[in-house]
């Protein structure tokens, strides 16, 4: 089945669908929605309440009947969970460790780059987005490892992966449809980010992806894809991986090692420049002190995406 990546609700298995916003930029993720009768499971809200707004809007004219019970956030990420507050009356479920950093950070993440003082081209990401109104609205519900949820008659698994792509990643798997909702596990098309790691459990995640019986995933950026998509993002993560390790022990920064790095194998992802955030995690893990830091790796990747259009 080809599904358009184009902004709307779509159908995907039978009573359940991907909500796509048709755009691979950073902010603009992806949503899923799980359907038995009248009741739904709705996967992640969107990052401003424009977007989530828009999405619920066009979920109650397709499904008018859809009453959403459940609200499942895949991680701590904004784009992920900002529009809680739009679904309020529902249960809300994350991973314990993906809640505790919600409460944690809230939306003063975003403080550091959105002041005036802050690097233009990290603000002009998220020029397009408008974040007044947002009340932090956390989850109701944690776990760790797994959770079985009933919706109406179906079955749906929540599998804990993280740490990975953030502290607290899970996976939404609904076995009668075949369905995998991956969060930021997966991004297809694209370069992913591994904010946290160990880059070792980001791979076993696509392991465990790999070893479900699942036809269709939905990433959490990017067009809907399948086991083949997976494969190729696990190839991604392995050849990181490498490349920053021996160029780690080569003495190289993670400036200089994301500039070597092999591209020809993934010259159709787009993000290139996000490849030094991953190099970056891989330098943390290895020096074990916090280096090199996020706040550093960002200014720097937009440094390299300078350089990428200068060189395209």
């Amino acid at each position: 089945m080809s599904i358009p990546y184009t902004t709307d609700l779509h159908q995907i298995a039978p009573d359940t669908y991907a909500y796509l916003q048709g755009n691979p930029a950073t902010g603009y993720s992806n949503a899923g929605l799980v359907l038995s009768g009248d009741e739904a499971l709705l996967v992640d809200t969107l990052y401003t309440l424009g977007q989530t707004r828009q999405m619920l809007d066009t979920i109650a004219k397709a499904l008018p009947a859809a009453d959403i019970r459940f609200v499942v956030n895949t991680h701590s990420d904004g784009d992920h969970w900002w529009g809680n507050q739009l679904v309020g009356d529902a249960t809300i479920i994350s991973s314990t460790v993906a809640a505790r950093e919600m409460r944690h950070h809230g939306t003063e993440i975003l403080a550091p780059v959105l002041s005036e003082g802050a690097d233009p081209r990290l603000r002009a990401i998220l020029s397009p987005f408008d974040f007044s109104g947002i009340t932090p609205t956390y989850p109701t519900i944690a776990f760790n490892g797994e959770l079985e949820l009933t919706v109406g008659t179906r079955t749906v698994r929540l599998l804990e992966v993280g740490p990975a792509h953030s502290v607290g990643d899970v996976l939404i798997h609904v076995p009668d449809a075949k369905v995998l909702y991956a969060g930021d596990i997966m991004v297809f098309g694209g370069h992913g980010v591994v904010h946290t790691g160990p880059i070792d459990n980001f791979i076993h995640a696509c392991d465990v992806i790999l070893g479900l019986d699942v036809d269709t995933v939905v990433p959490g950026h990017g067009p809907v894809g399948g086991k083949a998509e997976v494969a190729r993002c696990r190839d991604y993560l392995e050849r990181v991986r490498d490349h920053a390790t021996a160029t780690h022990k080569e003495g190289k920064t993670a400036l200089e090692s994301a500039r070597e790095f092999d591209f020809s194998e993934f010259a159709d992802f787009y993000g290139a420049e996000r490849v030094i955030l991953n190099i970056g995690a891989v330098y943390r893990e290895i020096n074990a002190d916090g280096t090199p830091g996020p706040g550093q790796l960002l200014h720097q990747m937009v440094d390299l995406a300078d350089e990428v259009k200068a060189g395209s």
